[in-house]
């Protein structure tokens, strides 16, 4: 029905623009085919998902008792004649529209199918609670059986089977055909799956963002006459009544397959095991830095506070262009061997670098300046001012970043005294190069995701951040990852 011309009075009609003469056509189609009608009733759902949430009002906290139906309205009347046309089946609408308040009080919209680090088991029912929760990660799949995953700090509310009220958080869907229209509402807009698979980010400061992984979806501002549709690889940020395009960040979301496995890593004693290992290079006299971002020092830059590898820890998440987080290491002093370690979990955006460690006064004036990050092609890179390398092979191999986002753990090993650098991704080594000229590393003053806004800037989070002033062995930096790996 792609180029079929009846698409085009539906458009009118849901725009409120169908004369007498489109009135009739369209009656007389819905009269004459079946697959048109469900057709018509698929952009009714969706029409009136988004006028709906668009007249929606938040309920005082006081009356947003758990349990209260979801307050809808129809987006507009139908004309007289389709309504006329559809009168024979008024009385089966009145009578299902009974049944489903009846029902709905005892069928469940949606069940837990999974979680890693919060309180709710699987197999438990999920009617019209409020759900909110500030660590860890939740999938729930819907009557329909869309597969949702949020992910803490969130709030979150499902209005039925079809529509997930956000209030915060990050939330990722998984529609199937037989759940398509699937609806998310976030305080400033509205996103309805047309068979598909996508995020929805809702910050507790910030604008709500959509993004498509796969698919179609149709999201609207909430005080915007206008849709918007969004597809494979698009994503739209809701700013002052408008929906704006940004660019995609689908490392910001857990999927629904990642779960189980964050869970097992939970279940195999895995944060234990990286908190020690965390504790032991504390105790190394040759660290210069470890960061895992929970307590003390407040960073100084532009970014927000995210959920880390764990269950309510943190990570720094980097958004737009020009963020960036400052930190301050090894006081200007200089370093013969230096490893470079941390867990990422970035988006294949950042031409033509995204900035993992980049340290300030870049030039001929100090040689020796460090900076670590990712190439377009998705490979590691350590470039060390002054340094010259053969041009044929200077970075890691393998792609360091996945397709849809995880945490990858990268570590990179510099001996200055013999001009060479080895590059591993997940533990294992990768890739080994040499330099003719080997300055040892310089450290000080430094900055992680933007280091300059042309070509330096960085999309995802940063977690255990790891400066050593020695040269970790194959082995080490095996045993590093295995023990801070939150997977199994």
């Amino acid at each position: 029905m792609k180029n079929d011309p009846r698409l085009d009075w539906i458009s009118e009609y849901v725009q409120g623009r169908a004369d007498a003469e489109v009135t009739a056509r369209l009656e007389q189609a819905l009269r004459e085919d079946p697959e048109f009608r469900a057709l018509f009733l698929d952009y009714l759902s969706v029409d009136g998902a988004l006028s709906a949430h668009a007249a929606y009002r938040p309920l005082p906290e006081a009356d947003s008792s758990l349990g209260r139906a979801a307050h809808r309205q129809p987006s507009r009347p139908l004309p007289t004649p389709v309504w006329k046309g559809l009168a024979w089946a008024a009385s089966i609408a009145v009578a299902g529209v009974i049944a489903w308040s009846a029902a709905r009080e005892r069928s469940p919209f949606a069940r837990v199918h999974g979680s890693a680090g919060t309180d709710l088991n699987a197999g438990m029912p999920v009617r019209s609670e409020r759900y909110c929760f500030e660590k860890g990660s939740v999938e729930f799949v819907t009557s329909k059986g869309a597969r949702v995953v949020v992910e803490a700090p969130a709030e979150v509310r499902f209005e039925s089977a079809e529509c997930l009220r956000v209030f915060r958080g990050k939330v990722a869907a998984d529609v199937p055909e037989g759940a398509r229209g699937f609806t998310v509402l976030t305080p400033a807009g509205g996103a309805v799956d047309l068979g598909t698979r996508f995020g929805v980010d809702v910050p507790e400061s910030g604008s709500p963002e959509v993004h498509v992984f796969e698919g179609e979806v149709i999201a609207q501002a909430k005080s915007a006459t206008q849709k918007r549709s969004l597809r494979t690889g698009e994503a739209t940020v809701f700013k002052s009544g408008v929906s704006e395009s940004r660019e995609i960040r689908s490392a910001s979301f857990i999927q629904h397959d990642e779960v189980p496995e964050l869970a097992a890593g939970l279940a195999a004693g895995q944060r234990a095991k990286s908190e020690a290992k965390l504790r032991s290079l504390r105790a190394d006299p040759a660290l210069v830095a470890a960061l895992d971002f929970e307590e003390g020092e407040a960073f100084a830059g532009v970014y927000r506070m995210a959920q880390g590898r764990w269950p309510g820890s943190k990570a720094p998440e980097f958004v737009n262009q020009g963020d960036h987080l400052k930190v301050s290491a090894g006081e200007g002093r200089e370093f013969t061997q230096l490893t470079l370690a941390a867990w990422v979990r970035i988006d294949r955006l950042g031409e033509p670098f995204q900035s993992l460690y980049h340290t300030d006064g870049w030039g001929p004036s100090s040689p020796g300046q460090v900076h670590w990050m990712i190439t377009k092609a998705t490979t590691m890179r350590l470039a060390l001012y002054g340094n010259t390398q053969a041009p044929s092979s200077i970075d890691s191999v393998s792609p360091v970043l996945p397709e849809r986002g995880r945490w990858v753990h990268l570590a990179t090993v510099y001996d200055s005294s013999v001009g060479r650098m080895r590059f591993y991704l997940n533990g294992r080594f990768d890739n080994e190069t040499r330099s003719a000229v080997s300055w040892p590393a310089k450290l000080g003053q430094a900055q992680i995701g933007n280091w300059n806004r042309h070509d330096r800037k960085l999309s995802g989070r940063v977690d255990e951040l790891i400066l050593l002033g020695r040269a970790m062995s194959d082995a080490e930096v095996w045993e590093l990852f295995e023990a801070g790996n939150p997977y199994r």
